[in-house]
């Protein structure tokens, strides 16, 4: 009952698979010529992965976004008999003719065989520029056949140069170290960072505090340690470039930056609690946020923009600030009007610095006034100097120093800015050099001419007067 329906559906599921067959029949008869021509061409080579289509999709496969190559493996060379630079001259070897030990005149066989081998060699033997040429291209295989040809000897000079490029382990003698420290710190700039704090502390006008002063010193002297050693951890590629810092530690590799970066913690937190605690607050925030405009804000931008020179302005600002805030407690004019005194010097003082090292800061990769606006260079310098002698006459002003002041700053005032003005018109190294060396000398004699024109505050005048009887 249900016999002829299933042959019926048998003979088409046959009859399909018998088209489908036909039909794939030349295609695999092609494939198999192929197939054989392949494998009569290079027997030795006849099934590749480039031979067949589906395989060759899966040369190069992608799975879960990763990527998988099979890499060919590498061939090992074949010493030909024909130089692949001059197909017409053949290659001078040497061969032993082999000799017959059944003949019985084996002798001179063999004679035979050595003079048409001399013969044959005479006559395929190139010049003195194809022998150079052939000596050159033979591989090492012939020279050394017991050595694998994917081996490189090393030498001992090469040894001793890849060793040298390597990370070796720092041995640091204890007797450098207070050296070493004394320039990562820039001691330097760090005396005259502690100079102007103490200068703004002695310009307040409270009673004075000799062991506050002392604190605030320290502590304003720790901090300015710890930002010019993370300044030099960040500045180690472009400071090699320099003339002028290629003998820092960090560069030579008299430390290692974990040494330096730990040297900068021992000082900046230590620094930083103690004018928090032992001094105030503010004076704590004001070290802190020194630190961080310097290292975080005025490092990068050394390389990106010229705003980096008022940036370091406003740092080199701020210590005076620190002084007034550590011996009042509070922020007033007479702050802020020392903090303008730093912040003006600093540009006739940087800009002629940096004048006169454009090509080392150039070299170093540094964006300097000096480097890609010149012109504004010096008029920067000339504008601030003569803002020096605004700044003085303001001080009596605002009742931080007297009347006096400002008329005998006024001479040093001038000469300074005199020397800009001779730098703003020449713009040559000997104008730069007078500027900068003047600038040198100028800044402690305007604070200590602005310290013996103090306006004292009430307190102070009180304590002064005798007692009543």
């Amino acid at each position: 009952m249900y016999k002829a329906p299933c042959s019926r559906l048998s003979g088409f599921v046959g009859a399909s698979v018998k088209r489908k067959l036909v039909q794939n029949v030349p295609r695999c008869n092609q494939t198999a010529r192929s197939l054989i021509q392949l494998h009569r061409r290079d027997p030795s080579n006849w099934l590749t992965y480039q031979h067949l289509n589906f395989l060759r999709r899966q040369y190069v496969t992608k799975n879960r976004s990763e990527l998988h190559q099979r890499a060919i493996p590498k061939q090992t060379p074949v010493v030909t008999a024909v130089d692949e630079r001059d197909d017409g001259v053949e290659r001078q070897v040497e061969s032993i003719p082999t000799i017959n030990p059944s003949a019985s005149n084996g002798v001179p066989q063999a004679e035979d065989a050595i003079s048409e081998a001399q013969s044959q060699i005479s006559q395929v033997k190139p010049s003195a520029g194809d022998e150079d040429t052939q000596k050159q291209s033979v591989s090492p295989v012939a020279e050394n056949p017991n050595e694998p040809p994917h081996i490189q000897v090393e030498t001992k000079e090469q040894r001793e140069a890849r060793l040298d490029r390597q990370w070796k382990q720092l041995k640091v003698d204890v007797a450098d170290l207070p050296d070493i420290y004394f320039r990562l710190a820039k001691m330097k700039l760090t005396a005259l960072v502690t100079t102007t704090a103490a200068a703004g502390f002695a310009m307040a006008p409270v009673p004075f505090d000799p062991i506050m002063f002392f604190v605030s010193s320290l502590g304003t002297g720790l901090a300015s340690c710890a930002a010019n050693s993370i300044n030099q951890y960040f500045e180690v590629p472009f400071d090699s470039n320099m003339n002028r810092t290629k003998n820092r530690p960090l560069v030579r590799g008299q430390i290692s930056p974990l040494h330096a970066v730990s040297f900068a913690l021992a000082c900046g937190v230590p620094g930083v609690a103690l004018l928090t605690l032992a001094v105030n607050p503010l004076t704590g925030f004001l070290g802190a946020f020194n630190i961080f405009l310097y290292t975080c804000c005025y490092t990068p931008l050394k390389r990106l923009s010229i705003t980096n020179t008022w940036v370091g302005a406003l740092v080199g600002a701020i210590p005076p600030v620190m002084g007034w805030t550590a011996a009042t407690g509070c922020l007033e004019p007479g702050a802020l009007l020392l903090g303008g005194f730093l912040y003006s010097w600093q540009f006739p003082h940087f800009n002629a610095l940096s004048w006169n090292l454009r090509e080392d800061y150039s070299r170093g990769g540094y964006r300097m006034m000096s480097v890609t606006h010149p012109n504004m260079c010096k008029r920067v310098a000339l504008r601030h100097s003569l803002g020096l002698i605004g700044l003085s006459a303001l001080a009596p002003v605002l009742g931080v120093t007297t009347w006096t002041f400002p008329v005998i700053s006024l001479p040093i005032n001038i000469y300074i800015s005199y020397l800009a003005f001779r730098f703003y018109q020449k713009g040559d190294r000997s104008s730069a050099r007078n500027l900068f060396f003047c600038s040198l000398w100028h800044l402690p004699m305007l604070l200590l001419l602005a310290l013996t024109c103090k306006k004292f505050g009430r307190n102070q005048e009180d304590s002064a007067l005798p007692p009543a009887s």
